[in-house]
C-alpha cells in the first residue's frame, strides 16, 4: 500500500529531522546519512528510532543507486 503524498510532504527522520526517501516497491523509508531504514507496515511508517534498522555499506550503496536511478522519492525538503 502506497503511502499518501501529503504524508510524504510531512515525514522526516526523528533523529536528524532531515527528509528520508521513500522506497514504495520496498516498503521503506531511508535515512542515507545515518544508514538506517525504517519499515512500512500496511502504510503505517513505523519511525521509532529503537525499531529503526542500520544497513551495512553494501546496502546503503544499492539504495542510494536505486534512489539516484529514479527508484525512490524524496520526502519533504526541510
Amino acid at each position: 500500500m502506497p503511502l499518501a503524498p501529503l504524508l510524504l510532504e510531512i515525514l522526516v527522520c526523528p533523529q536528524d529531522h532531515q527528509p528520508l526517501w521513500y522506497f514504495d516497491d520496498e516498503q521503506v523509508l531511508y535515512n542515507e546519512r545515518l544508514q538506517r531504514t525504517y519499515a512500512i507496515t500496511e502504510g503505517i511508517p513505523d519511525l521509532l528510532i529503537e525499531d529503526a534498522t542500520t544497513v551495512s555499506d553494501e546496502e546503503h550503496t544499492r539504495l542510494v543507486a536505486k534512489a539516484a536511478s529514479g527508484g525512490a522519492i524524496r520526502t519533504t525538503q526541510p
